[in-house]
């Protein structure tokens, strides 16, 4: 705990001192004047008695709590100056059908890529990292934010069919650019990983390209899976959950093409540990130094002296002018 106004702190002591010297001074003087004192009975020490000479401390005790609220007592949570290394960037996850294909055994490919993803997230705390699906459309899953756990909340959501099946990499790759056009960081990425081809007609790939180029976004392209027969999970109404090989389908070329355009890189991932390794390598590459002050939060204890001084001022007044009055 520490105060904002420290030094209406002097007070205390001051305060602490006349308290000390008042209730030093004993009781008050007498009331009733008489010639002849040794003739009246002698007053007993009753509990009524006792309880007013405390109504002095309990006045004192209300006057200490309101000088340390008044010195502003409170919580720091967090004051540091961060220097280290940030971006924003966007991860384009393709979400079509095709990505339940088990040649990530012992998970499928959205379920590999979630996993490395999300140690992906846990590495760079100081980035802002927005999430972005695609399938048939595509849609912002999460816009950019510091917040990693909300983010992998939002990750941890995404699943095959939230979207009409189908691959459009064109569209993703623009929502994803879109969620960087406001952003003031001296470095932006997009990440796109997908496996299959582009077979929707909305927007062209390369025409995405383009506008990341036109913004300065550097997209890093990652073809998730291999090409050729691979094991596909298939619901069969007799026999239950079955495994038959389909043909996968990936377009590396306009994957390379998407990358050269915009200075980026593409990669390939044919199980989890290359999956790994390929985010390992984008985040050596996308680095930015950058300096900067993390506000503090205050967590404000006034109410936490404040109240009980009242509460005190309010009991002294009570008593004082009810069970504990004196009558002169």
């Amino acid at each position: 705990m520490e105060f904002a106004r420290p030094w209406l702190l002097v007070a205390l002591p001051v305060v602490a001192a006349l308290v000390w010297w008042r209730w030093g001074r004993g009781g008050d003087p007498a009331l009733l004047r008489h010639p002849r004192i040794a003739v009246l009975p002698r007053a007993g020490s009753t509990p009524r008695v006792r309880l007013a000479a405390l109504l002095p401390l309990l006045h004192a005790v209300a006057v200490l709590l309101l000088v340390a609220a008044a010195a502003g007592p409170r919580i720091a949570h967090r004051s540091e100056e961060i220097e280290g290394e940030g971006i924003d960037i966007v991860l384009a996850l393709d979400i079509s059908g095709s990505m339940r294909s088990l040649d990530f055994h012992p998970q499928d490919r959205l379920e590999s890529a979630k996993e490395v993803i999300r140690g992906f997230i846990d590495g760079r705390p100081h980035d802002r990292i927005g999430l972005v699906v695609f399938a048939a459309r595509a849609f912002t899953q999460c816009p950019l934010t510091l917040d990693q756990q909300v983010l992998k909340g939002f990750l941890d959501e995404i699943q095959v069919g939230l979207i009409d099946d189908g691959t459009a990499i064109g569209l993703g790759l623009a929502t994803a650019v879109a969620r960087l056009r406001h952003s003031q960081s001296p470095s932006k990425t997009v990440i796109l990983l997908t496996d299959g081809e582009n077979n929707v007609p909305t927007l062209e790939p390369t025409t995405a390209a383009e506008l990341a180029r036109t913004l300065d976004v550097r997209v890093y392209t990652v073809a998730i899976g291999r090409e050729g027969m691979v094991p596909y999970p298939v619901d069969d109404p007799i026999f239950g959950r079955r495994t038959r090989q389909v043909e996968a389908k990936i377009d590396l070329q306009l994957l390379r093409d998407i990358a050269s355009l915009t200075g980026g890189s593409m990669f390939q991932a044919t199980d989890p540990e290359a999956l790994e390794a390929i985010f390992t390598t984008i985040d050596e590459l996308e680095t930015a130094r950058y300096r900067t002050r993390v506000s503090t939060w205050y967590r404000e204890l006034l109410a936490w002296f404040a109240v009980p001084a009242l509460l005190l001022v309010a009991l002294a007044t009570l008593l004082g002018s009810t069970w504990l009055r004196r009558i002169p």
